[in-house]
């Protein structure tokens, strides 16, 4: 089993910027994949962004140039940067662990407005 917390979202304006952290705790494993996917009201939950235990990234078209993906492996922390969000990056950010199978953690809201 593997427990993942999250936190820093929020409420933020225009252009603004966030920084999320997920930690995970339990059967870590030394080969994993993290990553943040996100749901918006009345759509599908999709995908942000991915990193390797050994540090290969993949983005969504949508935040390439504006979020960055990294983790620390010694705290089994995954962050996401947020910068130059929009509205249309609001949504309830999940993150996930994956290794073997699969795992999410309960969100965070992420609102974007003036």
């Amino acid at each position: 089993q593997v427990q993942l917390v999250e936190s820093g979202g929020g409420l933020v304006q225009p252009g603004g910027s966030l920084r999320l952290s997920c930690a995970a705790s339990g059967s870590i494993g030394s080969f994993n994949t993290m990553g943040w996917y996100r749901q918006a009201p009345g759509k599908q939950r999709e995908l942000v962004a991915t990193i390797t235990s050994g540090g290969s990234t993949n983005y969504a078209d949508s935040v390439k140039g504006r979020f960055t993906i990294s983790r620390d492996n010694a705290k089994n922390t995954v962050y996401l940067q947020m910068n130059g969000l929009n509205p249309e990056d609001t949504a309830v950010y999940y993150c996930k662990f994956t290794r073997w199978t699969s795992y999410w953690g309960q969100g965070t809201q992420v609102t974007v407005s003036s």
